[in-house]
């Protein structure tokens, strides 16, 4: 193992890795000549080489062997002066085998239509972003892997606590000098509805009305003071009233790169079917019917040294009733090297830890379980389009009564070597 790890931190598989990008830079679009479109695409595969294990010895049995490939359809279109429009659709993923759209949104850095020299002063600061988008909650979404495009994750797998979700919203942006603050609405859910149904009921009798949105913004400051130095730190909050059913935590719909993982042996008919967790390696709050959430993140640049930080508090409550609060913490470290910066390596530490509490027939319960998880990767970008990664990760759960024995908190981890290779353009 030692050997292995040496291998992976000093041998970088090898072509250009982009610089870090956020939010899209405002465009006033002074170079606008007529309306246009480009179309793109991302395609991704991995080689899974990993293994895991329970006390109580329970999980399904894996190989070793490749993953479903993944892709993307992206449609980027210039409509006006400072005005675009942007679809993606996921052509395969792990969730789904057929096509369908991620989301669509159109993005206002000016409003031309409008034709006043007023409001193109005041639209040299601001951003209207509206659609069914990625909500623009904290700055780890900006790092993760997305079905097919994965070439803004220097690693193979994402947060452990996801905090992702496609939705209905509004944004409204504010930029000036490195600082930034944003403000937005969402209906906060994958699929917006009237009603709320609650499946325990098998008549489908008992529900509660959604009528209520989903409130989040973002301030901070971003700044390049040299083509060698960047600095960004940000703070987000997020905030989701009663019967809302929120998929914050339980967005990503493309499902995540460990697959199979932790997975237990199906027992019965009755039983979710084995293969049916897309999530498998993540851990959180999952839908929510109240929720708040606040992120903040630290970015820093320095010639090829990379640094990204992530703390996280998530208090929820399931529409069961069920509370949690959950503590995140995520640090990263990359150096980038080559004459174009084609090559990088690091490794991130990533821990969540939950309370949990219920209440069943009057009787309250509370629970403390952790998750931690260390990955090593490096990685070369063959072409500034095309990438090629080698990661190592190590994963344990702690206090979970299904991988102890006769009910009892138990211990279950997940290791091993990912191989990811993925083409976007």
């Amino acid at each position: 193992m030692k050997k292995l790890l040496f291998i992976i931190l000093s041998f970088a598989v090898t072509a250009t890795l982009s610089a870090q990008t956020f939010e899209e830079a405002k465009d006033n679009g002074d170079g606008f000549e007529k309306p246009s479109v480009k179309v793109g695409g991302d395609f991704a595969i991995q080689f899974q080489g990993l293994s895991q294990k329970a006390d109580n010895d329970n999980l399904i049995p894996i190989g070793k062997n490749i993953n479903l490939p993944t892709a993307n359809f992206n449609i980027n279109a210039e409509l006006a002066k400072g005005i675009k429009l942007n679809l993606v659709t996921y052509l395969s993923s792990r969730h789904h085998n057929e096509a369908w759209v991620k989301g669509g949104y159109l993005l206002m850095d000016q409003l031309p239509f409008l034709k006043s020299s007023a409001v193109d002063n005041i639209m040299q600061y601001l951003t209207l972003k509206v659609g069914v988008m990625e909500i623009n909650y904290g700055d780890a979404h900006f790092r993760r892997s997305d079905n097919g495009s994965v070439t803004q994750n220097p690693f193979v797998g994402n947060y452990i606590m996801d905090a992702f979700t496609t939705a209905p919203a509004f944004e409204l942006m504010f930029r000036n000098n490195g600082l930034f603050a944003m403000g937005a609405i969402s209906t906060g859910s994958l699929r917006p509805d009237l009603v709320q149904y609650k499946a325990s009921d098998s008549t489908y009798t008992a529900y509660n009305a959604i009528d209520e949105l989903a409130f989040y913004g973002k301030v901070g400051y971003d700044k390049t003071f040299s083509n060698e130095l960047r600095f960004r730190l940000s703070l987000s909050g997020y905030f989701a009233p009663n019967h809302h059913f929120g998929t914050l935590y339980n967005g990503d719909r493309a499902g995540s790169r460990y697959y199979l993982i932790m997975n237990q042996k199906k027992f019965a008919a009755t039983d979710v079917d084995i293969k049916s967790n897309h999530l498998s390696g993540n851990w959180g709050p999952g839908v929510t019917d109240k929720d708040n959430s606040v992120m903040t993140n630290l970015f820093l640049n320095y010639k090829g040294l990379e640094f990204f930080g992530t703390f996280e508090n998530a208090s929820t409550i399931n529409p069961s009733g069920t509370k949690y609060n959950f503590n995140q913490l995520a640090v990263e470290a990359l150096y980038r090297f080559g004459g174009e910066k084609q090559f990088f390596g690091g490794a991130r530490y990533n821990v969540v830890n939950g309370n949990i509490k219920k209440t069943v027939s009057g009787v309250e319960s509370e629970t403390d379980q952790s998750v931690d998880r260390v990955q090593i990767g490096a990685g070369w970008f063959i072409l500034p389009s095309t990438v090629v990664k080698l990661e190592y990760v190590k994963q344990n759960y702690n206090n979970f009564t299904e991988y102890g024995i006769g009910g009892q908190g138990g211990h279950g981890e997940f290791s091993g070597v990912m191989v990811e290779a993925a083409i976007s353009f």
